[in-house]
């Protein structure tokens, strides 16, 4: 399903001129506090009006205006998932969800109700109210709700943002279901570099307002911090990869990347499942030489593709390893010490404690 977004639209003295497509998965619309983003999904849900622009979602236009087209929020058919849940507080989790069947009408079976509940782990909820519920909890349930409006886009403005890690990490495999499992595109507002590397498909980079960078996931976050926009130490490589096989004794995933076998703490999952891997530029050393005796489970063989200019006394060394890309983050004196160059052969150490999945 085809979403077209084009938006130009002054709030005060900031200005969002961004334009951008997505084929459906899940698009992240990915930059700082204050960028844009939620002002952007808002023109999207109808809950902004755009000064000029337009919005098509699979030939239907949403709105237009050169052409005086603007769909109210009722009949655009969007679920809407906020930063808080915003449940009805004085209403069971069952009738929370019933309000969403209810929004989409009679179409809304039964067996459909029960799959959505069986996929966002909610069924022993049902009979409870929104405020004996945990963060991760209420989330789940307004995505749910969200769901049975049967809606034929899903935005999300940043689900986890209110969220503590481990609330975090209870439902991001809820929301890795939700992408596989439905057909229903998705528009995904974070700040989060891991967030992103896990969910989406495809990233929109904003930065004050415009699109800075756009593109298939893996390529744009494994390009340098500065054209992303974003802090210095989330800038890293994501790798796509397959696990291999279980290192049951040590509690280790083997995962297979190109030609590298990355060694990362133990993921509940099966051989031949395929997931990514974000790599922190901070998290990663070069040697000349291959180390002997050391801790580093993951020693990977590359050739350096070309290094950043200088910034804060270090810069970014971008390493093809086995067909992938690793990015490590050295002072200038380590630079100047190895003698590094495009074309040096080299090894990237990785921690395997600092791998993120």
């Amino acid at each position: 399903m085809r979403l077209e977004v084009e938006a130009r639209h002054r709030i005060g003295s900031f200005t969002i001129d961004a334009a951008f497509g997505s084929e459906g998965g899940v698009t992240a619309l990915f930059g700082r506090s204050g960028s844009g983003k939620t002002s952007l999904v808002n023109i999207i849900a109808g809950l902004l009006r755009a000064d000029t622009g337009r919005i098509v979602l699979d030939g239907d236009v949403i709105a237009d205006s050169a052409r005086g087209v603007f769909a109210p929020v009722h009949r655009r058919r969007f679920g809407y998932v906020f930063q808080e849940a915003r449940l009805f507080p004085h209403l069971s989790v069952r009738r929370n969800l019933a309000y969403g069947r209810w929004f989409a009408g009679a179409s809304e079976s039964a067996s459909e109700f029960g799959r959505i509940v069986e996929m966002l782990g909610i069924g022993h909820l049902l009979d409870r109210r929104p405020s004996t519920l945990s963060g991760g909890e209420r989330q789940r349930v307004a995505v749910g709700r969200a769901l049975l409006a049967s809606p034929r886009l899903l935005l999300m403005d940043e689900p986890l943002a209110a969220l503590d890690e481990a609330r975090k990490a209870e439902i991001l495999p809820y929301l890795e279901r939700l992408r596989d499992e439905t057909r229903i595109p998705i528009v995904y507002v974070s700040h989060s570099v891991a967030e992103v590397a896990r969910l989406a498909d495809r990233v929109v980079v904003l930065d004050d307002g415009r699109v800075k960078a756009a593109g298939d996931v893996s390529a744009v976050l494994s390009q340098p911090a500065a054209t992303l926009a974003i802090d210095r130490r989330e800038a890293g490589a994501l790798i796509d990869g397959t696990v291999e096989d279980q290192d049951k004794l040590h509690e280790l995933t083997l995962v297979r990347a190109g030609s590298c076998i990355i060694r990362v703490p133990h993921l509940v999952a099966q051989p031949g499942q395929n997931l990514r891997l974000y790599i922190a530029a901070r998290d990663v050393m070069l040697a000349t030489r291959r180390p002997e005796a050391i801790s580093a489970l993951n020693v990977l063989e590359g050739t350096i593709s070309d290094l950043s200019p200088m910034q804060q006394g270090s810069v970014d060394v971008r390493v093809n390893c086995g067909g992938n890309i690793i990015v490590a983050r050295i002072t200038t004196l380590s630079r100047e010490a190895l003698g590094l160059e495009a074309g040096k052969s080299v090894h990237a150490i990785i921690k395997t404690i600092a791998l993120d999945y």
